[in-house]
């Protein structure tokens, strides 16, 4: 596939995209460079003037998964390069980066691993179907059909796709439905996590990097919100300069690739990922060197802002009212015809879903903690609570407890209103919710923690259910308070960010023809900090913020979204609390004395941190299906799809039954046949064995030699089939027994063996008519037992009780029926008398030796 990639990327075409991209570079460059300076103005006013929004309730801890890793385990990946299925094993570490090792053991010597996988702008998929859908898209004109399948053959019927517009598809499968469900709730967070990867911390290069992204886009006529804003900056640089390049090398290229199309579609694939790393290395660079740049001016920047903030404030404010005076009514004409009455359906189409999945949170947390409080109340020893509350403390950086979260935002819709206000997907709001989710359950499980340590510090150990019920009252409240200032933030943002663009289309060819004269009134020293383009969109902002708020305002009036009016909620109820927000977190281990075990959920060996020697701790539990080791650990290829096997439902139903139920299912399904592991298995299948113990009393031992003495004859096997017996083995043990009469041979051994097998054959027939028999002795026995109660009235009660009762013997010798019946065949015999094992080939009766055999069949 090499030669695909070099004969439609030859040296003039990578030189082309090369130019392309330093041309995209440069541009937005420019623009980097005068928002750079905004944001630094805009940071530096903060500071001095001060302000925010409201207080959190919660604590916020500084770094969640410090010494964490989220999963590993192993699953088979496709290569493309031989088209083979190969067993990985996974890392996944707290950057969310996928790692994937050859085997387990290389991970554990700490190798670098054969690939590394950065999710940002991937999708996770679960279906060929869905994929399938996917890559129709990418060449024009080659459409397939629904039913046909890609060019891979998956190797189970669980696959894992990691699909990207630009980048290389990843392949995976997996065994069972339960491995899937798990992996791609893992390969979900690490998407998610890496599409929110630009740091709110910093106050000047992330919004001057958002700014001019957004500016950028809305001079090449793209308005709206864009799917692919995801990943680290050279990341979002390098998709956007694929979204002009890509459509024009598919356009170019496409119509020569030659071959079916499937292998079309996976040449395009090919050739698209070696552009956009060609694009990527090279957006990193210039983007480091721009930012080096920029931070190497901010010095001096800062000094004149801090000295000239009141003139630079004063002539930005007579500048906005002159641009407000030209489009306000512009603005609010577009507002009354356009936007407001389509407020409260964005609105409901946001907040429905949202607190859905923010309540889910809720009650997820609740509900652990009440599990919590049973195992307390059990009667849990110390270290079990330990291992619990370290569980606990990860909660929301678990993927698979916080699916049930992430799918309630999954379900907004916003179908409709996309094409009225050039919205790309509702993946961006999906997102973020869910990025808040996970902030809001660690803000309330670590401020749990915290004041869960805080009591059990003053107050001891003694009635600790009744400290965890206080201290989760009081995370719940200041929850369900966070929540909704949180929810109404995010309300307010996504409305902005639906309707300002449309809003800024509608009024850019109108007012940008007016904007240039509005630069005469700043003066030179200050034009740097204050943009023209920066304070009409300021403008616009204000125009429909007060709308905006109307509307969130009026929607926290209403019970079922679970929203608080703000007017009615102290900013900080809980001073004290925020005094342990420098405290450092729990070590619940520790303060408990947990050991650790390796592969148990939440605290699974992930190799070791820096060489320190601690172990890192694992998020996730490890996936261990019972009875099915970990396959092919030496990355051995994958045998084929019938011989990986899946987890049964009927065996894990089995499984959590008791251990006599297990038993009986054991007994009532035969075991499947399996290959043989030794020579000595090899041989008994070849000439197999019976072995049959029969006890020797003491006097006769120097009569017996242990040996094997060559013999002929048949004998019938439990299946039904007739062999051939060779040679009978004699093994002579201490065992204590009454004297025998006689001793007998080999042959006479293998005679009543023979009919032993014959009785054993007949068994349950012979069973129902001793049954049957001893019920009819049993009817007699109580009509005669009768007729003497009425023949002998007279006699006196003792004479009837001193009477031994019929002794109670089995029905027949072969048969093991224990029903206490008396039959006929043992009338007359005495328990206290030893009776002799008489068998024979031809049924005569003959008097033999018990002893150990070993009978040899061919």
């Amino acid at each position: 596939m090499g030669d695909v990639v070099s004969s439609h990327l030859d040296e003039s075409r990578r030189e082309m995209i090369a130019a392309r991209t330093k041309d995209v570079i440069k541009q937005y460059s420019d623009v980097y460079e005068q928002q750079y300076a905004v944001a630094l103005f805009n940071s530096v006013r903060f500071e001095i003037e001060g302000g925010g929004g409201t207080q959190s309730q919660l604590l916020h801890r500084k770094d969640p998964l410090a010494g964490r890793s989220i999963f590993s385990g192993s699953l088979f990946q496709y290569l493309e390069e031989n088209r083979k299925w190969r067993n990985r094993f996974v890392s996944v570490p707290n950057t969310y980066t996928i790692n994937l090792y050859e085997n387990k053991t290389a991970h554990e010597r700490g190798l670098h691993p054969k690939l590394t996988i950065n999710c940002a702008g991937y999708r996770a998929l679960t279906s060929l179907e869905e994929y399938v859908e996917l890559i129709n898209t990418s060449l024009p004109g080659i459409k397939a059909k629904a039913s046909s399948s890609p060019f891979i053959k998956c190797a189970t019927q669980f696959p894992l796709i990691l699909w990207h517009p630009y980048a290389r598809h990843h392949y995976f499968c997996v065994m069972t439905e339960k491995e899937q469900k798990k992996w791609h709730a893992v390969l979900q967070d690490c998407v998610r996590h890496c599409n929110n990867g630009l740091s709110e911390d910093s106050t000047v290069q992330t919004p001057a990097f958002t700014d001019s992204v957004r500016l950028y886009r809305q001079a090449k006529g793209h308005y709206g919100t864009w799917d692919m804003m995801c990943g680290a900056p050279p990341q979002i640089l390098a998709n956007l300069v694929m979204e002009t390049l890509h459509p024009e090398l598919r356009n170019v290229i496409g119509p020569r690739l030659k071959g079916k199309m499937q292998q079309r579609q996976r040449n395009w694939m090919l050739i698209s990922d070696a552009v956009y790393k060609q694009v990527l290395s090279q957006t990193t660079g210039q983007y480091k060197a721009l930012v080096e740049a920029c931070e190497a001016h901010r010095a001096p920047l800062d000094a004149r802002l801090r000295t000239d903030m009141d003139q630079i404030i004063t002539s930005k404010e007579h500048v906005s009212n002159k641009i407000r005076a030209l489009v306000l009514p512009k603005a609010e004409q577009l507002l009354r015809t356009s936007i407001q009455p389509y407020i409260s359906s964005i609105l409901e189409a946001l907040m429905e879903p949202t607190s859905r999945g923010f309540s889910e949170v809720r009650d997820i947390f609740f509900r652990e903690l009440v599990e919590l409080s049973k195992n307390s109340l059990n009667g849990g020893d110390k270290e079990k609570m330990g291992d619990h509350m370290e569980r606990l403390s990860m909660l929301a950086f678990h993927p698979v407890k916080m699916q049930s979260c992430y799918e309630k935002v999954e379900q907004l819709n916003l179908e409709g209103l996309q094409q009225r206000f050039d919205v790309s997907s509702p993946s961006v709001f999906i997102s973020r919710a869910q990025i808040l989710m996970r902030g809001q359950m660690d803000n309330a499980m670590y401020t749990f923690e915290q004041l869960l340590h805080q009591s059990l510090e003053a107050q001891g150990d003694d009635n600790i259910c009744k400290t965890i019920q206080r201290c989760q009252d009081r995370v719940l409240k200041k929850y369900d308070y966070d929540s909704s200032t949180v929810r109404k933030k995010f309300f307010r943002e996504a409305l902005l960010q639906i309707i300002i663009p449309y809003m800024l289309q509608q009024l850019s060819s109108s007012c940008s023809p007016e904007l240039p004269r509005f630069k005469e009134l700043i003066f030179e020293d200050f034009s740097r900090f204050l943009l023209v383009e920066n304070m009409f969109e300021e403008v616009v902002l204000q125009s429909v913020t007060k709308d905006i708020m109307m509307a969130v305002k009026e929607a926290a009036v209403q019970r079922r979204h679970n929203l608080y009016r703000d007017s009615i909620i102290l900013t900080n109820s809980d001073p004290n609390l925020h005094l342990l927000e420098e405290a450092p977190s729990v070590d619940w281990a520790n303060k408990f004395g947990v050991d650790e075990p390796e592969g148990s959920q939440g605290s699974g060996v992930e190799g070791r941190i820096g060489g320190s020697g601690r172990r890192r701790k694992q998020v996730v539990s490890m996936i261990q299906l019972d009875g099915v080791p970990l396959p092919y650990e030496s990355c051995l290829e994958v045998p084929g799809v019938e011989l990986i096997p899946e987890e049964d439902a009927e065996v894990s139903e089995c499984k959590e039954q008791g251990e006599e139920d297990e038993k009986e299912v054991e007994l009532s399904q035969p075991e499947c046949p399996k290959s043989p592991d030794s020579v000595d298995e090899i041989r008994d299948l070849i000439n197999p064995m019976v072995e049959m113990v029969l006890p020797v009393p003491e006097g006769n031992h120097s009569d017996l030699t242990n040996g094997t003495a060559p013999t002929t004859g048949t004998i019938i096997a439990e299946d039904g089939v007739q062999e051939e017996v060779t040679h009978v083995t004699t093994l002579v043990e201490d065992v204590p027994r009454k004297s025998l009469r006689d001793k007998a041979s080999p042959q006479t051994i293998l005679r009543q063996l023979v009919g032993s097998k014959k009785q054993e054959a007949d068994k349950e027939r012979q069973e129902e008519a001793a049954i049957k028999s001893a019920i009819e002795e049993l009817e007699i026995a109580v009509q005669e037992e009768d007729s003497e109660q009425i023949a002998e009235a007279s006699a006196p009660e003792s004479d009837y009780d001193s009477s031994p009762p019929p002794p109670l013997l089995l029905a027949d010798s072969s048969s093991h029926e224990d029903s206490g019946f008396q039959s006929p065949v043992n009338e007359g015999l005495d328990d206290s008398e030893t009776q002799p094992f008489t068998n024979g080939l031809n049924g005569g009766n003959k008097v033999i030796d018990p002893v150990e055999v070993e009978v040899l069949l061919v």
